[in-house]
């Protein structure tokens, strides 16, 4: 009996001890600690000195190290075949984009002659022959002739002052009175008779186009002396006569009414 009990104590004291040599005791892991954090700092206090000496050879090894951009001298750099190149690729898109007026093989389109740009002016419509000239006159060279270009078109009825001076009168007799038409047929420099011969057709349609341009603009008659004023002047600044303005508003037309002051409108 008491042979049991000597060995259950002993395996139990056995017991015991195998635990506490796994598991160290709390006075041992504080003892373990310290020991640790000494041999830590001193390990800590390593590092840094290797630290410091790594960063001190690096730099060292910088200094004399080649350093590609410290060596380049700025002032030796080719900035100034960079902006001649910029210059001359500049002048050279510039020339592509203007180029030359007179050279058709640049351009790719044909050089236009004289006689041809006089016959695409004359396409579009009726010119006089003064009128024409002055259009031309710009694009004349030295191997031109202008006189005897005007004479060849004239003769060939590409050109003709009566079918200008038609068509003008046509194109104003809607909205003007003989006096106006006839005033600018006369700075074309066209013939006498012609323009005595126009002015006589003008006149003898002069009252109902006047009375087509009154009834378009005002369409009644004026009720008092300043609505008067104002289409009498209306009426004569598109050139019509006093004689037609007269009949037209049922009146004699004075001069005062054509110098009527405009406050009066």
């Amino acid at each position: 009996m008491n042979v049991g009990i000597d060995v259950s104590i002993s395996r139990a004291e056995t017991v015991m001890n195998q635990s506490r040599s796994r598991f160290p005791t709390r006075g041992k892991v504080a003892r373990e600690a310290s020991r640790g954090g000494a041999d830590d700092g001193e390990a800590g206090a390593d590092f840094d000195a290797d630290a410091d000496a790594s960063r001190q050879s690096g730099s060292n090894r910088n200094r004399d190290s080649w350093d590609p951009f410290a060596s380049a001298d700025p002032q030796s750099t080719s900035g100034s075949d960079s902006y001649t190149r910029s210059s001359e690729q500049t002048g050279r898109r510039s020339k592509r984009k203007t180029g030359s007026a007179d050279d058709s093989f640049d351009s790719g389109k044909p050089k236009l002659s004289l006689k041809g740009r006089a016959l695409g002016y004359l396409s579009r419509r009726e010119y006089s022959r003064i009128e024409l000239a002055g259009k031309l006159r710009p694009y004349v060279e030295e191997s031109d002739n202008l006189d005897a270009l005007l004479d060849a078109l004239e003769l060939e009825a590409w050109l003709s002052d009566t079918r200008f001076a038609e068509s003008l009168m046509h194109r104003r007799s809607g909205r003007f009175g003989a006096s106006r038409i006839v005033g600018e047929l006369k700075r074309h420099a066209l013939d006498g008779d012609l323009l005595a011969e126009l002015g006589t057709q003008l006149r003898d349609t002069e009252a109902a186009r006047a009375k087509l341009v009154w009834q378009k603009k005002f369409g009644a008659l004026p009720a008092s002396s300043a609505e008067r004023a104002k289409q009498v002047r209306f009426l004569a600044a598109r050139g019509f006569s006093h004689t037609v303005i007269a009949r037209l508003l049922g009146g004699r037309a004075d001069e005062a009414d054509f110098l009527a002051d405009d406050e009066a409108d």
